[in-house]
């Protein structure tokens, strides 16, 4: 079986997680270019090693694909967090043209999710499992944070 074979096969690829970020993947198609091609393809531009990571630069913009995928990955959690608790979840993301800034999700007036971003020019994930991991640690966070507050997460 090949590696490609293999990488279908990945239980990971029925997981809640990875079918909202080929949702939100696809939502940036406008052109069709994504249809018919298979889940490892349109997610493959999240995985870069380490060795891809650093032959980029990191000097100008990060370009418009780059940016595109973090507003995904962030609008995918937020999905996500509707999903599992039924209040709106909206995410809001400032980039500077230095590839520096922060991402925020708010549920109501309480806000779920408050991170630095940095290097967006290298972002990206060593596989999808790590990306779905980093994603189910803020996933849980920001759940844990509306249990707490449920009364903010309502205003």
């Amino acid at each position: 079986m090949t590696d490609a074979a293999t990488l279908e096969l990945d239980p990971i690829l029925e997981t809640d997680f990875i079918k909202e970020m080929v949702k939100q993947m696809r939502a940036l198609d406008s052109y069709g270019t994504y249809d018919g091609w298979p889940v490892t393809r349109i997610l493959a531009p999240y995985v870069l090693t380490k060795e891809q990571r650093r032959e980029i630069p990191v000097i100008g913009d990060p370009d418009e694909q780059t940016l595109s995928r973090v507003k995904a990955f962030y609008n995918g959690i937020a999905a996500l967090i509707e999903k599992e608790c039924g209040l709106m979840a909206v995410p809001m993301l400032n980039i500077t043209h230095e590839g520096f800034g922060r991402a925020l999700i708010t549920v109501g007036k309480l806000v779920v999710i408050d991170r630095t971003v940095r290097d967006v020019h290298r972002y990206g994930y060593e596989s999808l499992a790590k990306m779905k991991e980093e994603a189910d640690k803020l996933l849980a966070a920001a759940l844990a944070m509306i249990a707490a507050h449920r009364d903010v997460a309502e205003l």
